[in-house]
């Protein structure tokens, strides 16, 4: 379940985000986190796994016809692609007028994302 971020949450998002390579300083994070809250059309959400555990982390901005993941990031022993598609799923259903785009680090998910949605279309075509 996604959750939008509040600065209750800010040492958690900080530490989850921190498993990303080039956030790990912490005037860094800070800034990633700030550039979040103060932009429009960029927001940041936790996910709780399905033992309600925050477990993740996900940044997005928004365009006019796209959603731009800029960061996704689990806790190790959360971290596999059955929950990033799980959090490209939610994104998907709270911005369902958008189509989801990755950055440089961000689009092989997205990618291996749409190939199973597409896989999964023709199945229930077929099926």
């Amino acid at each position: 379940m996604l959750l939008k971020y509040k600065t209750d949450y800010e040492k958690i998002a900080m530490g989850l985000l921190s498993f990303i390579p080039d956030l790990n300083d912490v005037s860094h994070l800070k800034a990633e986190i700030e550039w979040y809250q103060n932009e429009t059309g960029r927001q940041l959400f936790l996910w709780k796994n399905t033992t309600g555990d925050l477990a993740g982390v996900v940044g997005v901005e928004q365009s006019k016809d796209y959603l731009i993941i800029r960061h996704l990031s689990l806790s190790p022993s959360d971290r596999d692609e059955g929950n990033s598609f799980t959090i490209l799923d939610e994104l998907a259903q709270l911005y369902p007028a958008d189509k989801l785009m990755g950055t440089i680090a961000t689009s092989p998910l997205i990618g291996k994302w749409e190939q199973r949605h597409k896989k999964d279309e023709f199945s229930g075509l077929n099926g």
